[in-house]
């Protein structure tokens, strides 16, 4: 194992874990601005990550090992991803670390346990949620799959970090396909991560609950690593479409100025990416149920185009 890929095993999930739950906060005060409101502090989530590490844990008088297990699992899952997506700098590939069939894994691994946990408590808003995460997957995790190969196609490579190292030369798009492409992964940004159209996180209304009923009878330090894991994985999934859409700024070298640079600028487009979202959201109401696989297909479409023209060009 290389010097390259050590520095990047703690330098990027580190990194990944201190900026994830800013852009929770920066989101949502964009939406409280474009909603005419104030918002929260944009620290407010890392302080309440704190108060609720501080709590103790109450469990259903159902609930078995998984509800315990289910936060250390996700959590550690996407730590265990974080090394697959370059945030700061490029490694050298080692092994199988970077294999984008793997990453797809650990997502899936996260999204089962999720919903086991939320099933576990044997509350009815836990067992609504999970059931509508698990019926939605399977609609949703198709085409994740060929948004992915969609990415492999055009890049040549089953490897993210020699995905993003070729895109790391440039300074927009490698090819006009990958525009297509990220119009697939954002898609799936918005899905995975539970925002409107698909969820919304910021009600408890059980009509518009999938993923906050999964976890509402979890606390104190179990919600938090919850919390965490959540902004982990969308910070994961901002960092995959911002390293295809506009990787400019990625280093490849090893070198402290450059990383150092490269994680600025990252911030910077993360930022940027946020107040789209937050944007995106406001305009937008929750989509009914039964309509969603329609806003799904529209990843698998634009993934499936991207093949076509690809095979065809």
């Amino acid at each position: 194992m290389n010097t390259s890929f050590l520095l990047f095993a703690v330098l990027n999930p580190i990194f990944a874990l201190l900026a994830a739950p800013f852009y929770m906060a920066l989101i949502r005060k964009v939406k409280a601005y474009a909603q005419g409101r104030k918002g929260p502090r944009l620290f407010q989530v890392y302080y309440d990550l704190r108060k609720l590490l501080q709590k103790e844990e109450v469990y259903s008088s159902t609930a078995s090992w998984i509800m315990r297990f289910t936060p250390y699992l996700n959590l550690s899952a996407l730590l265990v991803a974080s090394l697959f997506v370059p945030l700061v700098f490029v490694p050298e590939p080692v092994g199988g670390f970077g294999h984008v069939i793997v990453f797809l894994y650990l997502l899936a691994l996260e999204r089962f346990f999720t919903a086991l946990g939320g099933l576990d408590a044997g509350s009815a808003f836990g067992g609504m949620g999970s059931s509508r995460s698990m019926s939605l997957a399977a609609v949703i995790e198709p085409s994740m799959v060929v948004a992915f190969a969609a990415l492999s196609f055009v890049l040549k490579s089953l490897n993210m970090h020699e995905m993003f190292a070729l895109t790391a030369r440039e300074v927009f798009p490698l090819s006009p396909t990958l525009v297509l492409v990220s119009i697939s992964l954002f898609i799936i940004l918005i899905v995975e991560t539970g925002r409107l159209p698909v969820d919304n996180p910021a009600t408890h209304l059980e009509l518009t609950m999938i993923n906050e009923a999964m976890i509402l009878e979890q606390t104190g330090k179990n919600l938090a690593l919850l919390e965490l894991a959540h902004a982990l994985k969308q910070l994961l999934l901002m960092g995959i479409l911002i390293n295809t859409i506009f990787p400019i700024g990625l280093s490849t070298q090893l070198d402290s100025g450059k990383i150092a640079f490269s994680a600025v600028l990252f911030l910077l487009k993360a930022g940027l990416l946020a107040v789209i979202i937050g944007l995106f959201e406001s305009s937008l109401a929750k989509m009914r149920l039964f309509r969603l696989p329609a806003f799904y297909v529209m990843a698998f479409f634009f993934s499936a185009l991207t093949i076509l023209i690809e095979v065809f060009a």
